[in-house]
């Protein structure tokens, strides 16, 4: 049967209006259980006087007769069997949340939300999440996949508890700590049958020959790209597609000739996965390309809660030593 509340707000909490207390409760559930009013009150460590009080106190308030004498103890009546089931219900879950208080303080369960820009979020994040949902199930995580001046302003609107980039120039420094971790390599990705796959060695003048899918003008990977070309005597590709999303990215490549950088860690974890669209390709060039080094940037001066502190050592262990 669905709880039915009380239509007219002026009765609710009523019982305890009246002066209901937790032990009434857990004497009327002790007393469902042993059917004795001496072995509830042993059971909740009172006398039999006094529970005999307390239960003659509860039936004033309810207004109902909860309970009848026999020679072999008590019986409950419906009423009482009702209220001592609703009186367990309340019970079980006090129990429940104080457990999900010590576990939480342990570091065992809560929310955590972690922002990363995509390379770290397939290479650390991605391996940290499978070893919480063994080790602490209870943790719940969420995930947010971004630029870094998106999180950086997340972190600092206090909707993140961490993040995996860089810190964006008009972010004052002074408002967060960094654990530096280093460069993000970014490969040249065409699909499997791509006609660049079939030459050997391949030159960076062949690729510009072809479309390329990039980020838009502005972007970090991008002007990091645009830098490398220009300082190994190379132009800018004629054609280029701005886009953001490395979904969109990947569909591109592996539907036409088009060529696309992107952070080493997502087209190696692609590559090994088949990629969309029969799969993608790392050309063996500008293998020294990489974008700035990222850092694990947190709010200045704030202590992590015990469940982000949880996730925040196993993301360290994935990390390399200082």
């Amino acid at each position: 049967m669905p709880d039915r509340l009380p239509e007219d707000p002026s009765r609710r909490d009523e019982l305890l209006r009246r002066g209901l207390r937790l032990p009434q409760l857990r004497l009327l559930a002790a007393l469902a259980e042993t059917g004795r009013i001496s072995a509830a009150a042993a059971q909740v460590a009172i006398t039999q006087p006094a529970a005999s009080r307390l239960l003659a106190e509860l039936e004033r308030m309810v207004e109902a007769k909860l309970y009848d004498r026999h020679a072999r103890g008590v019986t409950l009546t419906d009423a009482g069997r009702l209220l001592a089931a609703r009186a367990a219900i309340v019970l079980r879950q006090l129990d429940q949340g104080h457990v999900e208080i010590q576990e939480m303080t342990r570091g065992a369960r809560g929310l955590v939300r972690i922002g990363a820009v995509t390379g770290p979020a397939l290479e650390i994040v991605v391996p940290v999440i499978r070893e919480l949902r063994v080790t602490y199930p209870e943790i719940e995580i969420a995930v947010q996949v971004d630029t870094s001046d998106k999180l950086a302003d997340q972190l600092l609107k206090l909707e993140l508890d961490f993040y995996i980039g860089r810190l964006p120039e008009e972010v004052d420094a002074r408002a967060v700590s960094m654990r530096p971790i280093g460069p993000e390599p970014v490969s040249l990705v065409v699909r499997r049958e791509h006609p660049l796959t079939r030459r050997d060695p391949v030159l960076l003048t062949d690729c510009l020959a072809f479309d390329w899918v990039m980020q838009p003008p502005g972007g970090l990977q991008r002007r990091t790209v645009e830098s490398y070309l220009l300082e190994t005597g190379n132009p800018l590709p004629r054609r280029i597609l701005g886009t953001s999303s490395v979904l969109l990215t990947l569909a591109l490549i592996s539907n036409t000739n088009a060529i696309a950088p992107l952070s080493r860690a997502v087209a190696t974890f692609y590559a090994g996965a088949g990629g969309p669209g029969g799969g993608i390709h790392l050309l063996s060039i500008a293998d020294e390309m990489a974008v700035t080094p990222f850092s694990l940037i947190r709010r200045a001066g704030e202590t992590a809660s015990p469940p982000a502190a949880r996730v925040l050592g196993l993301i360290e262990r994935q990390l390399p030593p200082l």
